[in-house]
């Protein structure tokens, strides 16, 4: 029962601190960018008809489809307890090798380049 305790005390203790610490490091030294609203790197003083550049929607889209590979591929540890887990290994390995192979793709035309 007291190691319960213990556990429960430790697992309610250690995110406060973790939580009192940042909020009190955030406060030491504010800067101009920690102040602005905007964090994205765009003035919210200027024009809002400022053209984006398609690069930057290029890459949040390709974080997208990675981090959906990463969510579909979470079952298949547990898939192998299954029966017949090959149809699961089958389709995981089939959305890995399409995003691959469409990464390849991106990377050959340029399209991770920052600046050209």
């Amino acid at each position: 029962m007291n190691l319960i305790i213990a556990f429960m005390l430790m697992t309610t203790l250690i995110p406060m601190a973790l939580m009192l610490i940042s909020f009190w490091l955030a406060m030491i030294c504010p800067d101009y960018e920690k102040l602005s609203p905007y964090e994205c790197g765009f003035d919210p003083l200027g024009s809002a008809r400022l053209p984006y550049s398609i690069r930057f929607f290029l890459r949040s889209f390709l974080f997208l489809l990675f981090d959906l590979e990463i969510a579909l591929l979470l079952p298949l540890p547990w898939s192998s307890q299954l029966p017949l887990p090959n149809h699961t290994f089958f389709s995981a390995s089939t959305i890995l090798i399409l995003l691959t192979l469409g990464l390849i793709y991106e990377w050959q035309q340029g399209g991770l380049e920052w600046a050209e």
